[in-house]
C-alpha cells in the first residue's frame, strides 16, 4: 500500500466506521429510554427503522447528485450531519425529538456509500482497488461491532446524554481531517463530453444493474436469515445449547468480517476471474450452511463450520463489489452504488418474518436450506448480470 492510498483509505474508512457506529449506538439505550420517555419498545424500534429507512431511501438520489456535483462536499456534509444529529440527541426532552434527529442522521448516512465508492474509484490505484473496497467494508463492520460495547461502557460512567454527546462529537475531528486532506480525495473520472450516455433512470432500470440489485439483495437476505435464526434453528434441530449455538453465530460473523479482507486480496489478484471466484466461494458457503442444517455433528465442529460458512461468504463480497464497479459506466458510480446498496437493508428487512414463520409452523429444518437456495439464486443473478454487462459494453463497439 502506498502512502497516499493509505491516507485515502484512512479518511474514507473512518467515515464509514462512524456511519455504521451511529447506526447501532442507539439500541443499547432502549431500556434507559423506555424509562426516561415512557414509550413502548415498538416506538423505540422506530428510531432505528427511521434511520435505516431514510438511509436506504435517499442513497439513490444522493448518488445522482454525487455524480453531477462531485463526492467530497457530500461526504463532508453527510458526516457532519450524522455527528451533529447524534450529539443533539443528548439534549432531547421529548421522544419525538429523538425520532426527528434519527431521520436527520439517516439523511447524513445516505451520503456515505455513493460518495465513498466514487472517491475510491477515482483516487485509488487500480491494482489496489479490491483491497481498498475490502478495507472500506471492514471498517463499516467494525463500527457495527464496536458500537454496542462502547455505549454500554460509557452509559454507567456518564449517562446516556453524555455518551451520545461524546460519540457524536467524535465525528467533528473526522470531518476536519477530511477537509484537511481533501486534496488527495479525487472524484471518479468523467466520461468524454461526446460520449453517448444513458439517462439516469434508464441506467438504473437497465438489465445488468437490476440483476446486480437482485444479486446484492438475495445475498443480504441469506445473511439476515443466518444472523436472525441460526441459534434458534440449531436448538430446535439438534438440541444445541444457546451458549454453543451463539458461538456458531459468533464464528460466522468473525469469518464473514475476516473474509472481506481476504476477498480484497483475491479481487486484486484475479481480476479476470472474479465471477468464478464468487461462484466457488458461494458454493462452499452453501455447503457449510447445509451441513449445519442437515447433518448432525459433534458439538466441537459446529463453531468451526459456522466460521467456514462466514469466511467463504465474506470472501465473496469484495469481488462482488468490484464486479459492480466494473459494470458502471464512467461517471455513474455514485448513482449505481447508491441504488444497488439500497438493496442491502431491504434484503435484511425482508427475511426475518418469513423465516420466523417457518419455525412457527414447525419447519425449522427448512430455514438453512432456504438460506442456501437464496445464495444459489444470487449466483444466477450474478452470472446473468455479468453476461448482460458484457453485452452492453460490446454493443457500442459493434455499432461502430
Amino acid at each position: 500500500m502506498q502512502g497516499q492510498d493509505g491516507r485515502i483509505i484512512g479518511l474514507i474508512g473512518t467515515g464509514h466506521f462512524l456511519s455504521h457506529f451511529y447506526m447501532l449506538c442507539l439500541a443499547p439505550l432502549f431500556i434507559t429510554w423506555r424509562a426516561e420517555f415512557d414509550v413502548s419498545y415498538a416506538m423505540l424500534g422506530l428510531s432505528l427503522a427511521l434511520m435505516s429507512g431514510t438511509t436506504a431511501a435517499l442513497q439513490t438520489p444522493v448518488g445522482f447528485w454525487v455524480d453531477k456535483y462531485g463526492a467530497r462536499g457530500f461526504l463532508v456534509g453527510g458526516t457532519l450531519l450524522m455527528a451533529l444529529s447524534v450529539s443533539a440527541m443528548s439534549f432531547a426532552t421529548e421522544y419525538w425529538m429523538i425520532l426527528a434527529l434519527a431521520v436527520l442522521s439517516g439523511v447524513g448516512n445516505s451520503v456515505i456509500h455513493p460518495a465513498d465508492y466514487a472517491i475510491l474509484a477515482g483516487s485509488i490505484r487500480k491494482e489496489f482497488l479490491g483491497r481498498a473496497f475490502a478495507l472500506h467494508s471492514f471498517t463499516g463492520n467494525l463500527g457495527f461491532a464496536v458500537a454496542p460495547p462502547v455505549i454500554a461502557l460509557l452509559l454507567p460512567v456518564m449517562g446516556w446524554r453524555g455518551a451520545l454527546l461524546l460519540v457524536g462529537l467524535l465525528g467533528i475531528p473526522v470531518v476536519l481531517g477530511i477537509l484537511w486532506q481533501s486534496a488527495v480525495l479525487r472524484d471518479q473520472s468523467k466520461p468524454p463530453k461526446d460520449a453517448k450516455r444513458m439517462g439516469g433512470r434508464e441506467l438504473l432500470l437497465n438489465k445488468p444493474i437490476l440483476l446486480f440489485f437482485a444479486f446484492f439483495m438475495l445475498s443480504a437476505m441469506a445473511g439476515s436469515g443466518i444472523q436472525s435464526f441460526v441459534i434458534t434453528v440449531l436448538g430446535k434441530l439438534w438440541g444445541t445449547p444457546v451458549a454453543l449455538a451463539s458461538t456458531v453465530l459468533t464464528g460466522y460473523m468473525v469469518g464473514a468480517t475476516s473474509g472481506i479482507l481476504v476477498g480484497g486480496w483475491i479481487a486484486d489478484k484475479t481480476k479476470r476471474n472474479l465471477f468464478n471466484m464468487v461462484l466457488v466461494l458461494t458454493f462452499c458457503s452453501m455447503a457449510f450452511i447445509l451441513m449445519l442444517g442437515l447433518l448432525p455433528m459433534p458439538p466441537v465442529l459446529l463453531p468451526v463450520v459456522g466460521l467456514l460458512a462466514g469466511l467463504t461468504m465474506g470472501t465473496s463480497r469484495t469481488p462482488r463489489d468490484v464486479m459492480l464497479k466494473d459494470a458502471c459506466p464512467p461517471g455513474e458510480i455514485g448513482k449505481v452504488f447508491g441504488f444497488v446498496s439500497s438493496s442491502l437493508p431491504l434484503g435484511a428487512a425482508v427475511t426475518p418474518v418469513p423465516m420466523g414463520l417457518l419455525i412457527d409452523f414447525g419447519l425449522p429444518w427448512l430455514v438453512l436450506p432456504v438460506v442456501a437456495c437464496l445464495l444459489g439464486l444470487s449466483l444466477l443473478c450474478a452470472g446473468s448480470a455479468r453476461e448482460s454487462a458484457a453485452v452492453a459494453r460490446a454493443r457500442p463497439v459493434a455499432a461502430e
